[in-house]
């Protein structure tokens, strides 16, 4: 791979006056030994996959295993057709679309982990939101998850994506990330515009543990989702209008990579501590694994 860092991808940008989802296609198909168009039909299959997860998932109340998820997106749909959201059509979209997408995940449903399995529902959710309200084409859907995608790879060069490694920052607020980039491209924003909203959603989110309780991706991942998609629209709309981060993203990068290291492996994934040790996780714990 030839682009190693958020530089790299910005100065090829200007340099060669092409747009960040251009750059992406061919960087993959660089190394994917495949032609552009090819990279542009498995990215359509990621989203078409995306959209099953949607639809599938806004069907179902089914609940997981545990009992405690499988129907807070439908609690969402019974509202919103009540009474709609005080922020419009797209957070209903948006809010219920990214639930729909975790729940489908952990009913053992086909998702797109992007970048991981327990952030499943953000760039879906927000992706499909905007273009479904803002009548955006697919190829511009495309355009957007390829933007996504390029994000999300330069970041794990110096992280591994992992709640394991550096806790739910590098999970959802990565994801969170890529969505606020990719939105930015479907609404025709420019390239420091794209890098504005990723640095903008990813130093919001920076710290953020991963203390999964009972150990299973359900509480607090799945609500999580729905958050983070909401956050990522508010780096969008930021950097839209011209606000822009003081630090540059690359920086931020190298901050969540420290905050990893920092980070106590109590709160990275191993339910040792944080929500997943509090009194009620206790109890839940208990109940669920049948422990006196």
């Amino acid at each position: 791979m030839t682009i190693l860092s958020f530089e790299d991808l910005r100065n090829k940008s200007l340099e060669e006056n092409k747009s960040i989802y251009r750059i992406a296609e061919e960087e993959e198909a660089l190394l994917s030994e495949i032609t552009v168009d090819m990279v542009r039909i498995k990215v359509l299959e990621d989203l078409t996959a995306m959209k099953s997860a949607i639809k599938n998932g806004l069907k179902s109340t089914e609940k997981a295993i545990s009992g405690w998820c499988g129907d807070d997106c439908d609690k969402l749909k019974k509202r919103y057709r009540v009474q709609g959201a005080l922020f419009g059509k797209v957070f209903e979209k948006i809010t219920a679309y990214a639930l729909a997408t975790a729940e489908e995940n952990l009913r053992m449903g086909r998702i797109v982990a992007c970048p991981t399995a327990g952030s499943c529902g953000i760039v879906p959710s927000v992706i499909v939101a905007v273009a479904e309200e803002k009548n955006i084409p697919e190829t511009k859907q495309i355009d957007g998850l390829l933007t996504a995608g390029i994000i999300g790879l330069i970041v794990s060069n110096k992280v591994q994506l992992a709640g394991a490694v550096a806790g739910c920052q590098a999970e959802c607020g990565v994801a969170s990330s890529m969505a606020a980039g990719a939105l930015v491209e479907m609404l025709g924003g420019s390239t420091d515009e794209i890098l504005q909203a990723a640095a903008l959603a990813m130093k919001n989110i920076l710290g953020l543990t991963c203390d999964p309780v009972c150990g299973l991706v359900e509480v607090p991942c799945i609500k999580r989702n729905a958050f983070l998609g909401v956050h990522a629209v508010t780096a969008a709309e930021l950097a839209l209008c011209g606000v822009e981060s003081k630090i540059p993203i690359d920086e931020i990068v190298d901050v969540l990579q420290r905050t990893g290291q920092l980070m106590s492996p109590l709160l990275k994934e191993t339910s040792l501590g944080g929500l997943a040790k509090t009194k009620t996780a206790l109890e839940l714990e208990k109940v669920l694994f049948k422990q006196d």
